[in-house]
Order: C-alpha cells, then sequence, then structure tokens
C-alpha cells in the first residue's frame, strides 16, 4: 500500500520529505504535486524505475519524459541551450512549462527519445516540489499523471492514492492541484533559426513566450 505523506503547502515538513526522498532513491515511483496536476516522480539513473513509470502511464519510449529541476542552471546540465532558447527558458521559469532540448550526455539514453534525443525539462513552481528536488540534491525524472484511456491529468491525492496504491511507493499531499497539464513547447527547431513549436497548450500562457 503506498505511504501517504501529508505536507503543509508553505512549510513543508522535511522529516515526511526526507522519507520520500529514500524512497526515490531506492527505485520507487512517487507522486508528486506540482504546478499543474500531479506528475510520477523517479530516479533519474534507475532503469527499473523508468520502465516502471512508462509501464504506469502506457506509452513507450517515444513519449517524452521530463526532468524536474531546481533552476535554470541545473536545467543547463542536461540539455543544449543557445542564447535565444536561455532568454525563452528565463522568462517562463520557474512554471507550468515543459521544454523539449536537445539531451546532453548527462541525459541516459534510454530516457531521451531516441530518434531525436530530445528530452523534456521544466522547473516548477511549486514550494514543496522545489523542496523534495533540494533535498533529493538532483533532477527527477517524471511524467504528469493521466492515467491510461483518459485525457484529463489527475489532482487529488487521495483518488491518486486509491487507483495507483499498488503501483506507487507513495504519494505527497500539499493540497489540490491546478487540473491543468503543463504547456509543452519544443524548442529544438530555434537551433536552426526557426521558431518554437508549441506541442500541447496547457496551463502556461503562450504571451510569456511571445508566441
Amino acid at each position: 500500500m503506498a505511504q501517504y505523506f501529508e505536507v503543509h503547502p508553505e512549510n513543508p515538513q522535511q522529516r515526511l520529505l526526507k522519507q520520500a526522498v529514500t524512497l526515490l532513491e531506492r527505485g520507487d515511483i512517487v507522486a508528486v504535486p506540482t504546478d499543474s496536476s500531479y506528475a510520477l516522480a523517479c530516479h533519474l539513473d534507475d532503469k527499473d524505475a523508468v520502465d516502471q513509470l512508462r509501464r504506469i502511464r502506457q506509452v513507450d519510449e517515444k513519449h517524452h519524459l521530463t526532468l524536474l529541476c531546481r533552476d535554470l542552471s541545473e536545467l543547463a546540465n542536461y540539455a543544449r541551450v543557445d542564447n535565444k532558447q536561455y532568454r525563452l527558458l528565463k522568462a517562463a521559469t520557474p512554471g507550468p512549462y515543459t521544454f523539449l532540448l536537445e539531451a546532453t550526455k548527462e541525459v541516459p539514453r534510454r530516457v531521451s527519445h531516441p530518434q531525436r534525443k530530445t528530452i523534456g525539462l521544466r522547473v516548477p513552481d511549486h514550494k514543496v516540489l522545489l523542496e523534495l528536488l533540494s533535498l533529493h540534491g538532483a533532477p527527477l525524472l517524471a511524467t504528469t499523471l493521466i492515467a491510461p484511456g483518459e485525457t484529463e491529468a489527475l489532482n487529488d491525492a487521495q483518488t491518486i492514492r486509491e487507483r495507483f496504491e499498488k503501483q506507487i511507493a507513495a504519494v505527497i499531499d500539499a493540497g489540490a492541484c491546478p487540473s491543468q497539464p503543463t504547456t509543452v513547447v519544443d524548442l529544438t527547431p530555434m537551433g536552426s533559426g526557426d521558431d518554437p513549436v508549441v506541442v500541447r497548450q496547457g496551463r502556461g500562457q503562450l504571451a510569456v513566450l511571445g508566441l
């Protein structure tokens, strides 16, 4: 049965978040709150955990997974970013956006897109999640928590626990999240002088990006 960590949204209890970090480092999957619905998260370098993440969502390796980063400097370790892309990232982070960028060698090949060698990256604007990332000391690999066969992202911790308690190790409950997923923008065309491509319009406003 999945553990249930009920934390304060503004002053999350370190003790509970450290327990969640221990589970993640052990190779488990944890449902985490974000600034745009819940996400399933796991340790970046754990192949079994990544496979389980994909099984729960019922997606293949061509579905972009996302690295949750603490800030832009951390993001730049895992993606190749030029000056134009950086300016756009700076305008929209932290926030409910996922950016597709070319992955660096710091990203294990099995988690980047098999043909395009790209990865989703984001800097969330959520106090509890940023605290968790800080305690973990590295990005987490994540995917929006949308149940197989459904289109709406899940945003209620209790519902998530009931539906996924045999597949995940824990749920962090910091109150209800927004029910919209992130806005996904592909920044790779900018490398050849083209405009960014909006892959999914979600909670993040396109006007912030000048799109």
